[in-house]
C-alpha cells in the first residue's frame, strides 16, 4: 500500500513538473520560440519585411584598397511562409525583392528619393518561390529553406553605369541551427546560406557558388527583447570570384504578440573584389 502511494504521488509531481513547462514554453515570446531554425504549425503564417540599406565609400579590386565616390543599395525583402503540414515539418512561402540604388557620390538616403535621374535605378528585381523543411523528426532546431531566385531585372547595368541586380538566376539553400543554452537567457544561431548562379552569360555571376557562413549569440535580457552580435564571411568563387567579412550588432523587441522589431548594424571589415562599406538595416515581423 505505501508503495502504491508513493508511486501515485511520484506521477502527481511528474505530470505538475510536465504542466508547468508546457505552460512555461507558451508563455515565451516569439523571438525566443520563433527563430529561423524553427518551422511553423499547420496554418500558421509567418510574414517579414526587412530592409537593407547598403553605403559604401571604400572598396577593394585588383588588390587595391581605394576611396571611391559614395555609392548606395537598398533592399527591401518580403518572405510571406506558413505551415502546410500535419507534422508541422514543412513550410511553403515566396520572397520578393525590391532594389533602389544610386551612385556618384550621392547621399545615402537618395534611395528613397523619387526623383528619376542618370545616378539612380529602382525596381521589383527578384520573385522566388520556395520551402522550409525539418529534416530530422527529432531535431525542431534545424532546418532548411530552398528558394529559386527569379530574375526580373533585363539588366545589371546600365548605359550610366548604374547597378540594379544580378540578372543570373540563384538556387539557393539555407542551412539554420540554434541552440539556446540552459539558463534560458543565451542562445546561439548559426546559418550557412549557399547559392548557385545560373543561367545569363552576361551577368557578372554567371557560373558561380557563394558560401555565407554566419554566427549569431544572442541575450535576452526580459522575455520580450534581445541584443545580440553577428559574424559573416562570403566566399564567391568560379567565374567571378569575391570574398568579405562582416561584423556587426543589434536587436529585437516584440511590440505585441503578433508583431516584432529587428534594428541591426555591421560594417564589412575585410574584403577582396568588393566594396567595405556598412549596412542599416530594419525589419518587422508579424506571425500569427
Amino acid at each position: 500500500m505505501k508503495n502504491r502511494a508513493k508511486l501515485l504521488l511520484i506521477l502527481f509531481v511528474s505530470f505538475g513538473a510536465s504542466i508547468f513547462a508546457q505552460e512555461e514554453e507558451q508563455t515565451k515570446s516569439n523571438i525566443q520560440t520563433y527563430t529561423p531554425s524553427r518551422l511553423l504549425n499547420k496554418g500558421q503564417w509567418d510574414i517579414k519585411f526587412f530592409n537593407n540599406l547598403y553605403t559604401e565609400t571604400r572598396a577593394n579590386f585588383n588588390d587595391a584598397t581605394f576611396d571611391k565616390p559614395r555609392e548606395n543599395y537598398f533592399t527591401s525583402t518580403v518572405e510571406a511562409f506558413t505551415g502546410v503540414s500535419e507534422n508541422n515539418r514543412i513550410n511553403v512561402g515566396a520572397i520578393l525583392e525590391f532594389r533602389s540604388n544610386t551612385r556618384g557620390g550621392r547621399q545615402a538616403l537618395s534611395v528613397f528619393s523619387l526623383e528619376d535621374t542618370n545616378t539612380d535605378r529602382k525596381g521589383l528585381t527578384t520573385i522566388a518561390p520556395a520551402i522550409k523543411f525539418q529534416p530530422l523528426e527529432n531535431v525542431g532546431n534545424f532546418s532548411i529553406q530552398s528558394a529559386l531566385h527569379i530574375p526580373l531585372a533585363d539588366e545589371e547595368t546600365d548605359e550610366n553605369g548604374v547597378f540594379l541586380d544580378q540578372t543570373a538566376w540563384a538556387f539557393q539553400n539555407r542551412f539554420f541551427y540554434d541552440y539556446t543554452f540552459s539558463s534560458g537567457k543565451w542562445q546561439i544561431f548559426t546559418e550557412l546560406n549557399t547559392e548557385y548562379n545560373f543561367g545569363d552569360e552576361k551577368s557578372f555571376a554567371n557560373n558561380t557558388i557563394l558560401l555565407v557562413p554566419g554566427a549569431f549569440l544572442s541575450y535576452f535580457p526580459s522575455d520580450e527583447s534581445t541584443v545580440l552580435v553577428f559574424a559573416q564571411h562570403a566566399q564567391r568563387f568560379g567565374d567571378f570570384s569575391q570574398n568579405y567579412t562582416a561584423l556587426g550588432f543589434g536587436g529585437k523587441y516584440q511590440i505585441t504578440k503578433v508583431l516584432n522589431l529587428e534594428v541591426l548594424y555591421s560594417k564589412f571589415v575585410a574584403g577582396t573584389d568588393t566594396g567595405l562599406g556598412q549596412s542599416f538595416n530594419l525589419g518587422l515581423r508579424a506571425l500569427f
